[in-house]
């Protein structure tokens, strides 16, 4: 059976990590294509849900939520759409409402008991200034809750600081992360890729001369790391709290050994993962992806 693997994404085949999935797909036999959100539409009609648009000539057996940091309320109507209509997800509808949101998902996560950095979530100027007091003064980071690649993030030194950087781009309705700044000397960077509860690598990010963000995009050197045994199951454990199939979790070790995690992805690249482990990590996502299918499939006939 030919599966359909649909990547909902507003970017185009060209784009790093679709192109490798593609080629994935291809390589294995599988049809996969692109699912631009915006021209894909969910309609409810006569009792029943469907989707409507021109590019799609017939449902995918299985689709990859893939929009990343850009995501909005009309593509999770899209990812619910599909899981209504028993169409399986990589990663489903909740997963991604929560990854979606860097504060959110640190709510989950330590509600879990995993650890995370000490973090005040604010929604105006008065709120920041005292959640700097909390945290225990300058410097300390500010972080919108959705942003990608280390957009986003600010390192903010004193109050001038503050006032000049972080809060101009402060939204009430959307809020802002204050969070304790972990100085990069001696510190690691480390980004662990899990797929259905297992990692299957992870790699050290070195931050550029004068950069404290750790981002391949941004410069950042990469190579593989090798996780202890306390770093494997809080990396697993980030993804299955937030409920992802598919995660990039974020995790920043500091210079005495105390690990944090700092974000999970949804929709991770993998370009700096490939170039550094050597493993085909589309495949490994494709290959999950189609047999989230069969699973399905099973179910349904069974």
């Amino acid at each position: 059976m030919n599966i359909r693997i649909g990547i909902i994404t507003i970017q185009n085949s060209a784009y790093h990590p679709n192109r490798r999935l593609l080629e994935a797909a291809r390589k294995f036999g599988y049809q996969g294509f692109l699912i631009h959100p915006y021209r894909l539409w969910p309609i409810s009609a006569a009792g029943r849900l469907e989707v409507t648009g021109a590019h799609l000539s017939s449902l995918p057996h299985v689709v990859l939520p893939r929009q990343g940091a850009q995501i909005g309320d009309a593509c999770l109507a899209l990812i619910q759409q599909f899981q209504l209509m028993g169409v399986p997800l990589v990663n489903d509808h909740g997963a991604v409402s929560i990854a979606r949101n860097k504060f959110l998902t640190q709510q989950a996560l330590t509600a879990a008991g995993l650890p995370c950095p000490d973090t005040v979530f604010i929604n105006d100027e008065s709120g920041f200034f005292h959640g700097v007091d909390q945290l225990g003064g300058y410097p300390v980071v500010a972080k919108q809750t959705s942003g990608r690649q280390g957009d986003g993030v600010l390192r903010i030194m004193d109050a001038n600081d503050a006032r000049q950087r972080a809060l101009p781009a402060l939204d009430r309705r959307r809020g802002l992360m204050v969070q304790r700044y972990l100085p990069v000397d001696k510190r690691r960077d480390l980004r662990v890729l899990v797929i259905d509860g297992e990692v299957v690598c992870a790699a050290s990010l070195i931050p550029s001369s004068g950069e404290f963000r750790a981002n391949f995009h941004l410069g950042s050197d990469i190579e593989t790391a090798a996780l202890t045994r306390e770093l494997e199951p809080i990396a697993v454990g980030a993804a299955t709290v937030v409920g992802c199939d598919v995660a990039g979790v974020d995790i920043i070790v500091d210079k005495d050994d105390r690990p944090f995690i700092v974000e999970v992805n949804y929709a991770p690249g993998f370009k700096g993962l490939e170039a550094a482990t050597g493993l085909d990590i589309a495949g490994r996502i494709i290959h999950f992806a189609a047999d989230r299918h069969r699973q399905n499939r099973e179910r349904r006939n069974g």
